[in-house]
C-alpha cells in the first residue's frame, strides 16, 4: 500500500510538473502580448510627433531665415525626441498600473495561464498530500519530499498574494522557478519513502521546516519582484536617456516605486517566518543534541540568510538606499536561500546531514 500510493504521489508530481510548464509558456506569451502592445502605443505615438514637428516648420521662404530657423528646429527636435520617449514610457505606465489597481483587461494567454497554475496547484497539492499518507507524517523529512512541499508553498503563496494585489504579471518568474526546482529534484533529489531518524521523530519537525519553507516561498516572490525592479529600473534610465529598450514588455507593467513597495512588503513577511525558523531551530537543537547553538555548517548559513534580509530591511528603511541598492540585496539573499538548500544540503555534512540521498 505504502508503495503504491507512492508511487501515485509520483503520477500526480509528473502531471503537475506539465501543466506548470504549460502555464509558464502561457504567462510568457502573455508577455509578448504586453510588448506587442507597448510596441503599438509606441508607434501610434511617435508619428503623431514627427506630424507636428513638421507642421511647426516655416516653409523655406528665405535663406538665412530659414538656415536659422532650421538650426533651432534641429536643437528643440532633439530635445522633443528626449521628451516625447519619457511621455511615452509614463503614458503606457500609468494605463498599466491602472489596470492593475482597478482591474483592466485581462488577455486570454493570461487566464488560461492563470487557470493551468490553479489545476497544476491542485495535482501539486494532491501529490504532496499522499506522500505524507504513504511516509505516514509530514512530507518533508529530505530533499525530495522538501522540494515538492517546498515549490507546492511558493505557488500557494503566489496565488495568495493574488487575492490581494494583480500580481499575475509575475507568473513566468515564478512558474519558470518552481519548473527548474522541481526538475531538478525528480533527477537528483528522489527518494523512496523511508523511517525517519530518531532526531527527527519530533513535533519541531513540523514547526520547524513549515516554517522555513514559508520563509523561502515569500522570499522567492519577493526574489521575482526585486528582479523584475532591476529590470525595469534599467528600462526607465534608458526612456529617459532615449537609449533603445530590449525588453519592450517591461513597459506594460508597473513601475520601479510599486514593484519595490510590493517586494518589500513580501520580503518582510518572509523575514518574520525566517526570524521564527532561527528560534524554532535553536530550541529544536537544545532539545535533540543539547545545546542551543553550534555552528553547524546549516546553522551558520540559516544565519548568514538572516542577516541579509535584515540588511536589506535596514537598508530600505533608509533613503539613501531604496532603489536598486535595496533590490539587489534582496537578490543576493535569496541567492543564500538557494545556496543554502542545493548545495549546504547537500554537500556539507554535519549534524543537519538529513537529505536522504
Amino acid at each position: 500500500m505504502t508503495t503504491t500510493l507512492a508511487q501515485l504521489s509520483t503520477v500526480f508530481i509528473y502531471a503537475a510538473m506539465g501543466i506548470y510548464a504549460l502555464a509558464f509558456i502561457a504567462f510568457a506569451m502573455d508577455l509578448a502580448r504586453r510588448g506587442a502592445r507597448a510596441t503599438a502605443e509606441e508607434a501610434a505615438v511617435v508619428p503623431s510627433a514627427v506630424t507636428r514637428r513638421a507642421e511647426a516648420g516655416a516653409p523655406a521662404s528665405a535663406g538665412v531665415t530659414t538656415i536659422t530657423t532650421a538650426e533651432a528646429s534641429g536643437g528643440s527636435e532633439r530635445s522633443s525626441g528626449t521628451s516625447t520617449l519619457t511621455r511615452l514610457s509614463a503614458r503606457i505606465s500609468s494605463r498599466v498600473e491602472d489596470e492593475v489597481t482597478n482591474g483592466g483587461s485581462v488577455s486570454v494567454a493570461m487566464r488560461t495561464a492563470f487557470t493551468l497554475t490553479i489545476i497544476g496547484f491542485t495535482f501539486h497539492l494532491v501529490s504532496t498530500v499522499l506522500r505524507g499518507v504513504a511516509a505516514d507524517r509530514v512530507p518533508w523529512a529530505n530533499m525530495w519530499e522538501f522540494s515538492m512541499t517546498g515549490t507546492l508553498v511558493i505557488i500557494g503563496v503566489f496565488l495568495l498574494v493574488n487575492l490581494r494585489f494583480d500580481v499575475k504579471y509575475l507568473g513566468t518568474f515564478v512558474l519558470g522557478l518552481v519548473c527548474i526546482l522541481l526538475m531538478i529534484a525528480t533527477v537528483r533529489y528522489y527518494v523512496p519513502v523511508v523511517p525517519l531518524p530518531p532526531a527527527l521523530q519530533s513535533y519541531w519537525l513540523v514547526i520547524h521546516i513549515m516554517v522555513a519553507i514559508l520563509g523561502t516561498a515569500f522570499f522567492a516572490l519577493g526574489f521575482a519582484l526585486s528582479g523584475l525592479q532591476l529590470l525595469q529600473a534599467r528600462r526607465e534610465r534608458q526612456a529617459e536617456e532615449s537609449r533603445p529598450q530590449q525588453f519592450k514588455f517591461l513597459a506594460t507593467l508597473p513601475g520601479t516605486k510599486t514593484l519595490e513597495n510590493l517586494a518589500y512588503r513580501v520580503n518582510i513577511i518572509g523575514f518574520i517566518f525566517w526570524t521564527f525558523t532561527l528560534i524554532a531551530g535553536a530550541i529544536w537543537a537544545e532539545k535533540a543534541w543539547g545545546r542551543y547553538w553550534g555552528w553547524d555548517t546549516k546553522e551558520v548559513w540559516t544565519f548568514i540568510i538572516w542577516v541579509i534580509y535584515a540588511g536589506y530591511i535596514h537598508a530600505r528603511a533608509t533613503r539613501g538606499w531604496r532603489g536598486s541598492r535595496s533590490a539587489w540585496l534582496a537578490v543576493i539573499g535569496f541567492s543564500a536561500v538557494m545556496f543554502n538548500f542545493g548545495i549546504v544540503n547537500v554537500f556539507f555534512h554535519g549534524l543537519h546531514s538529513y537529505s536522504g540521498l
